[in-house]
Parts: structure tokens; C-alpha cells; sequence
């Protein structure tokens, strides 16, 4: 039972993301700077499309754009993956999705915490994109080991956190003074810390075994390594990027550029290379560098079905098998022009893509439907095309394994990417979590149904009343 003092767990979640943007905006400079430019583009491209504009104010999702963040962050432990669950669903925060990244050369998987609910999606959709190091895919069985007694002996959250977040379990919520000192104790864990807690020498192993496992192993906490705004046009970020002083990564990943966006697209700037300080011995300290913090922006689509996510998956490899590319960029304009023609194969228009279904749609009653106008019982295409019931896209809230990757990878250095063996395992990462994940597909499925039950609940009843 939940006490009417308590702070809402979506309040608690946007004080949190404001919070770490702060934060992130002091740590990384750069970050201020893509803030603006993305704001910039994003009025740019409402001025230019009124219709785009009226249908997301329509669809309660134009006031979100702005505040729309998501970041990442990489955590070692089964413990520590446990108890970031329980801090996330204190921001009504639900672990969305497994991803497999040791298929594109990353030894990690991962799930998205986030908020799942309309309502609280509307007041701020907050997502945190977090990766397990998967320790077994380290062959070197001695760093393996010497890797797992680094990460046992750490506590990434402070004791005052975990306090707060065992009292809001008790208790069902926190007050305002506990909300207010969670977010403060809680910004502590992604915080960059300058001082490694390795030997440089052993720095260097595990970054030679591959950069993601130095990054995790290496430091007192998983600092946050990127915030991520959403643009409405991604393609004009990219271009005027360097007209800002940040250098973009070669190509945009994920899908084509398309008149209607299907799931989605990221770039980023490179990875700042930071000092930092090795332990060394009887209390001293040698300097280094570390590579891992970025600037990353995203647009986003809709959510494809399970039909429209294999065709996803197929153009992409199809792509792929003809141009493959490179980490440096030589071959990015033959990449997106094969990417461009591959996805040829895939509708783009809004209708076409909702009838092949491909895609997730919410409905809702036009004008004319919440007066009753229907004289019949009607199906759902004779209610669209009668102006009863109109429908828009469900926008993607989760990520791409493949683009993730390419992300990392990118950030991570050209030589970042090594093979693993495909090893999904999505049985023990629940039981590292201590839950399972929702479902994605099954989660907007729900709210299509939704939404579609209850216009042709009203169309029908009206008809049936006349």
C-alpha cells in the first residue's frame, strides 16, 4: 500500500535524468554542444513538416522529444546487475529485451531498463541500455580469474543508496527528503572516476584481451559512458556535426534513411581519450589514458512486429554480405548506397507497412468516430476508410544488438572488434537479474490491441445503437 507523501516513481526517474545530464554536461563538454545542435535540428524539422508536428502533439509524444534521454552503462557482477535492477524499478524503471552483443564481438549481453506504462512514458521515457561482462568469453583463464577477484572486491553503490532503496521496498516509496537524497546517492555510481583501481600492467592485459573488459574491470564504478538525445532528423545531425567541432562516426547505424522511420538510428562522436592513474606500488599512482566515454544521438521508428523485425534482419545481412563496413570509414558512401537499395524491399508508407504487418500501430477515434457517425457494423479497414478510426505508429523504445555493437565498436577503437563465439544465454542473465524481461514484441502488441479493442468497441456500439 502506497503512502500519498510519497514521491512518484516517474518524478523520481525525471529528477534522476536531469541529474545525471547535468552531470554528464560537466564531465563532457562536447555533450552541451550536441545537446544544442539536436535542439536546433529538431525545431528545424518541425517548422518544416506542420503535419509532423500536429500529429505528435496529438499523440502526446511532441513534449517528451526534449527531454527524451537514454544512456548505457557496463556492469561486472551478477550482484551488481541484481541491485541496479531494484535501484531502476525505484524510478519505475522494468528491465525490457535480452541482447546477445557476443555476436558482433562484444562480450557482453544486456537488457534496457525502462519505463513501460504510457503515462509514464509520456512524462519522461528515461532509458538505461545495460551490459553484463560476460567473463566467460575471456580465454585467458588466469586474467579471467584474476578480472573476477577485481570485481568481487568492488561496491559500486553507496551504502546510503542501497539504505534507500531497501526503505522504498519496505515501505513502498520514499518522501520527498529520501527521493531527493536517492537521486543524489544514486548519481554516485555513474560517476567517471579518474583513478583506475589496476595496475597499469594489468590494465593493459585486460585491454588487450578487449578494450569493453578494461573498461569494466578497471574502475571504481560503471561511469555512465553516454547520454543519448533524440533528433527528428538524424541525417542532419550527422552532416553538421563537424560544423561543431565533433567528429561523427563514419555511418549512421541501423536502418536507411526512410520517409517513415522503422525502429532505429545512431551515430556518435568518437570516444575522448581521458587521463587517468594507475595504481601502482606502496601507494603511488602512474599516469595513463583511457578511451570510453561518447556522445551518441538516436531517431527513432516504429516498432516493428516480429514479421517486420525478420525483414529487418534480412535486409541488413543482405547488405552486409555485399558490402561489409569498415572500421575506418573508407567504404561508408558504398555501404549506405547498398543499404539504401536492400531496403527497397521494404514498404514506406505508414499504411503499407501497418497492412503488411510489419508494424505496431496504436488507433484512436477521428472526429467524426467519437461522434458516431458509422450506419453499420464495421470492420477495421471499412472504419479507416469510412474516417472513423485513424492510426499512428507506436514509437520504438528499445535497441538493436547489431547497432549497439557498432556503436562500441566505433567508440571503442578501429581495432576494437574480435570474435567471440555467438553465446546467447538469456536463462543466466534472469538469473543474475533476479527477473525475467518483459517481452518487447508481446508489450506493443498489448497496446495495439488495446487501442484497437476500444475504437471498434465504440464504432460497433455506436452502429449497433442506431
Amino acid at each position: 500500500m502506497t503512502n500519498a507523501s510519497f514521491v512518484k516513481a516517474d518524478t523520481i526517474r525525471s529528477d534522476f535524468s536531469a541529474a545525471m545530464s547535468a552531470m554528464y554536461r560537466k564531465e563532457v563538454p562536447a555533450y552541451g554542444t550536441l545537446m544544442s545542435l539536436v535542439a536546433r535540428v529538431n525545431d528545424e524539422a518541425l517548422a518544416a513538416d506542420p503535419l509532423l508536428k500536429t500529429r505528435l502533439e496529438a499523440t502526446d509524444s511532441l513534449g517528451r522529444i526534449s527531454e527524451e534521454r537514454h544512456g548505457a552503462i557496463r556492469l561486472g557482477t551478477a550482484h551488481e546487475l541484481a541491485m541496479m535492477r531494484r535501484v531502476f524499478a525505484v524510478m519505475g524503471m522494468h528491465p525490457v529485451g535480452y541482447y546477445d552483443l557476443s555476436t558482433a564481438g562484444v562480450p557482453v549481453h544486456s537488457t534496457a531498463f525502462r519505463p513501460v506504462g504510457d503515462e509514464s512514458l509520456r512524462r519522461n521515457p528515461f532509458r538505461v541500455f545495460t551490459s553484463l561482462l560476460r567473463l566467460d568469453l575471456i580465454a585467458d583463464e588466469v586474467l579471467r580469474k584474476e578480472a573476477a577477484e577485481v570485481l568481487s572486491a568492488r561496491e559500486i553503490f553507496t551504502d546510503e543508496a542501497v539504505r534507500l532503496v531497501e526503505k522504498a521496498e519496505r515501505d513502498g516509496g520514499l518522501d520527498v527528503s529520501d527521493a531527493t537524497r536517492f537521486v543524489q546517492e544514486v548519481l554516485e555510481t555513474f560517476r567517471w572516476h579518474d583513478r583506475a583501481i589496476v595496475s597499469a600492467g594489468m590494465y593493459k592485459r585486460l585491454h588487450d584481451a578487449h578494450r569493453l573488459i578494461a573498461d569494466v574491470v578497471s574502475f571504481r564504478g560503471p561511469h555512465i559512458n553516454h547520454l543519448t538525445p533524440r533528433t527528428l532528423d538524424i541525417d542532419k545531425v550527422q552532416a553538421l556535426m563537424p560544423e561543431e567541432g565533433i567528429a561523427p562516426k563514419a555511418i549512421v547505424e541501423g536502418p536507411p534513411t526512410r520517409k517513415c522511420p522503422i525502429l532505429l538510428r545512431q551515430t556518435s562522436f568518437k570516444a575522448l581519450e581521458e587521463a587517468v592513474s594507475f595504481a601502482g606500488e606502496h601507494g603511488t599512482w602512474q599516469a595513463g589514458s583511457h578511451t570510453a566515454r561518447f556522445g551518441e544521438i538516436e531517431q527513432r521508428g516504429v516498432a516493428l512486429t516480429p514479421k517486420g523485425r525478420a525483414l529487418y534482419d534480412k535486409l541488413l545481412n543482405d547488405t552486409r554480405a555485399r558490402v561489409r563496413p569498415a572500421a575506418d570509414g573508407s567504404n561508408a558512401g558504398e555501404y549506405e548506397a547498398a543499404l539504401t537499395d536492400v531496403f527497397q524491399a521494404f514498404p514506406d508508407d505508414w499504411n503499407g507497412i501497418r497492412k503488411a504487418g510489419l508494424g505496431y500501430f496504436s488507433y484512436s477515434l477521428t472526429e467524426k468516430g467519437k461522434a458516431a457517425a458509422s450506419h453499420r457494423n464495421a470492420d477495421l479497414e471499412t472504419a479507416i476508410e469510412d474516417g472513423l478510426v485513424q492510426f499512428d505508429p507506436i514509437v520504438y523504445e528499445d535497441f538493436l544488438p547489431v547497432s549497439a555493437a557498432g556503436i562500441f565498436q566505433s567508440n571503442l577503437g578501429d581495432d576494437a572488434a574480435q570474435e567471440f563465439v555467438a553465446s546467447p544465454n538469456q536463462v543466466m542473465f534472469e538469473r543474475d537479474l533476479g527477473a525475467s524481461v518483459l517481452d518487447e514484441f508481446a508489450h506493443y502488441a498489448a497496446i495495439e490491441r488495446a487501442s484497437l479493442t476500444m475504437c471498434m468497441t465504440v464504432v460497433n456500439m455506436a452502429a449497433a445503437a442506431e
